[in-house]
């Protein structure tokens, strides 16, 4: 586990400098506080920071080969590693070490790039072959450890964990890419497909690249992806007993490890039922520890106190005002590319008590996507109905106008949203979800560009990426596409994204274990009633978990907590807002229309209208664009 980075030629053997090795990961010392390493051969230079896991004083990295001719630095972790070290003693492996590191070097040597489908893992890999004279990167199937990749001028391929490892070279050129600033405009994120920085790349979740020497450098090619394509049969109860192996196989693999581990815990279905497993599976306490608010908005504390209760769990709360806009600098550090998603605020916080007495923490992340709970889904659902009983024509013609001239506050919420709902229904169901995963609208973006950047743009628009993967999805209906594309897009870009960066930021590991690849397999093959049915969403999962947590856990309404953004523009940070059509990092691309930020700032504050978020989107990418151009 931690950081890694390196540069390789694939021309031509050059010299590598150690030196540019180290500061390119030394950058990312919070992700591996325990060790450091760099090794280098002609052509070729690899870096490892560590974060001890297991085997704890050994499996140093870069780790090499017996014969030398392999070495390997990787970031994650192996879960079903012993499983494959003993397959692979059978092949004749011997191995010197009790980690998992090992064994990644071993399954290459027999498997080579075919060991991909073996691991069951995070992972982001790099394994370089002097036999075969390459260098093969892989990330893990679903996107929960990063990695980013780009050409340097001097031909070497340079790679990292984070964005700030290829920041530490020299050679790169630091040049904002807009297409990446209209996709964060939408999403609140930099999707995994571009980056701020031009002419850097983000390996694709599930995919692996093959650089070999003496050619020009490949594009990545998919070795995974989830099918919703086809359809699990089986009665409720037979299904439900085989997810409930599953989620006890996905987190009782998730419980090695050589230092303390334990759990976040918010009271909520995902990260209680990771608790109820842990607990049954642990002969001592399971640490857990939950954040809760000063104000009197939905807090987890009591729920999660309990579920703790419930199962007797060592349990740590901390109260955190509802002003932690003052981590704002601290987040831009962590994240290197712009991150609207303010909940990283509290994930922080949690990180930050986390680590007091943990090392590693297992998460509910995933669960929303795999098992259909986002709320969103059942409104894409129901929408996609309505479309279905009119014809495209009338519909567009009848629901449309009604659209265009219905009355609507932009301060009106947003389910009860007409406006927005008849504009939906006008259109089809791909070209709709993709407006309603987004933060600032197509309309509103147009405004805040200037001629010149849409002139730049030239045509690129966020929401395309979202209606080619919902069109082209292994699906059969709305519900499956629209999972397939969160999938794809949100939970890497967003949900593992916020987590990992706030994580590792305070050297904390942590561990999803409901996106065990075998459990988002399952999820897929569901019928669409069994994930999402009488508007409950993740329904065979409760169903599942029935036997291990009480109802009002599992059936609770949504506690979801939204951070007071929109306090904070018409309060302590107004200022701040009222100060962006000024800014200097802003107004020198040339792509924003001071007047139409100026005007969103003052009707948000005047209560005319309601554009918190995108206020914080425009105060964070600011602060990045600053910190990466100056």
């Amino acid at each position: 586990m931690g950081g890694i980075a390196g540069l390789y030629y694939p021309s031509m053997p050059k010299p590598v400098d150690p030196a540019r090795v180290r500061a390119m990961v030394d950058a990312q010392a919070h992700r591996g506080p325990d060790g450091a390493g760099v090794w280098t051969a002609p052509g070729v230079g690899l870096g490892h920071r560590r974060l001890s896991i297991i085997d704890v004083e050994g499996s140093p990295q870069p780790m090499t080969s017996a014969d030398g001719a392999l070495t390997v630095t990787y970031d994650g972790e192996i879960y079903n590693f012993v499983a494959l070290r003993a397959e692979l003693e059978a092949h004749g492996a011997v191995f010197e070490t009790s980690g998992d590191t090992e064994v990644l070097l071993q399954a290459w040597d027999v498997w080579g790039p075919a060991m991909l489908p073996r691991l069951n893992g995070m992972f982001a890999v790099a394994i370089h072959d002097a036999r075969r004279q390459c260098l093969f990167l892989a990330r893990d199937r679903l996107g929960v450890k990063p990695l980013h990749y780009t050409t340097l001028a001097d031909g070497a391929l340079a790679f990292s964990s984070e964005l700030k490892g290829l920041l530490a070279h020299p050679l790169l050129r630091r040049e904002p890419e807009i297409r990446a600033v209209e996709d964060y405009l939408a999403y609140g994120y930099v999707p995994d497909d571009t980056c701020l920085v031009a002419g850097v790349c983000k390996l694709p979740a599930g995919h692996a690249m093959l650089v070999e020497r003496g050619r020009t450098v490949p594009l990545p090619q998919r070795w995974w992806n989830v099918d919703f394509s086809m359809r699990a049969t089986g009665s409720v109860r037979d299904l439900a007993a085989e997810l409930q192996a599953l989620l006890r196989d996905a987190v009782t693999s998730r419980m090695a490890a050589d230092v303390p581990l334990g759990a976040f815990l918010s009271g909520g279905v995902d990260s209680s039922a990771v608790v109820a497993l842990m607990s049954e599976a642990s002969r001592g306490a399971v640490r857990t520890c939950t954040i809760g608010f000063e104000d009197a908005g939905p807090d987890a504390r009591r729920p999660a106190a309990e579920v703790s209760q419930r199962f007797a769990t060592a349990h740590r709360e901390r109260t955190v005002t509802p002003d932690n806009y003052a981590l704002i600098e601290t987040l831009v550090e962590a994240f290197d590319e712009p991150f609207a998603d303010a909940s990283a605020l509290a994930t922080y916080r949690l990180c930050e008590l986390a680590r007091e007495d943990m090392t590693v923490a297992l998460s509910g992340d995933g669960a929303d996507a795999a098992f259909a709970g986002y709320g969103r889904y059942k409104v894409q659902v129901a929408e996609e109905r309505v479309r279905g009983l009119l014809p495209p024509d009338l519909r567009r013609n009848v629901f449309g106008a009604l659209g265009r001239h219905y009355p609507e506050p932009d301060w009106t919420p947003r389910p009860l949203r007409a406006k927005t709902m008849l504009l939906a229904l006008a259109d089809d169901g791909a070209e709709a979800y993709a407006r309603s995963v987004g933060v600032t609208t197509p309309a509103l973006r147009a405004a805040l560009f200037t001629d010149a950047a849409r002139r730049t743009l030239s045509g690129h628009r966020a929401e395309d990426r979202y209606v080619t993967t919902m069109r082209d999805a292994p699906a059969r209906d709305a519900l499956d596409r629209a999972q397939y594309a969160d999938l794809q897009h949100w939970l890497p870009g967003n949900v593992l994204t916020r987590t990992d960066r706030t994580s590792m930021a305070v050297g904390l590991e942590t561990r999803a274990p409901l996106l065990d690849h075998r459990l988002v397999e399952f999820a897929a093959k569901l019928p669409a009633g069994m994930r999402l049915r009488g508007g409950q969403g993740k329904w065979l999962m409760k169903k599942a978990l029935e036997r291990y947590l009480p109802k009002d856990v599992l059936y609770r309404p949504d506690m979801a907590r939204t951070t007071p953004t929109s306090a904070w523009f018409r309060g302590p940070l107004a200022d701040e807002a009222a100060a962006l059509p000024r800014s200097r990092v802003l107004g020198g691309t040339g792509w924003f229309d001071p007047a139409t930020i100026a005007r969103i700032a003052a009707d948000h504050r005047n209560g005319v209208a309601e554009h918190g978020r995108t206020l914080w989107q425009f105060v964070m990418l600011e602060r990045a664009m600053a910190r990466l151009f100056g």
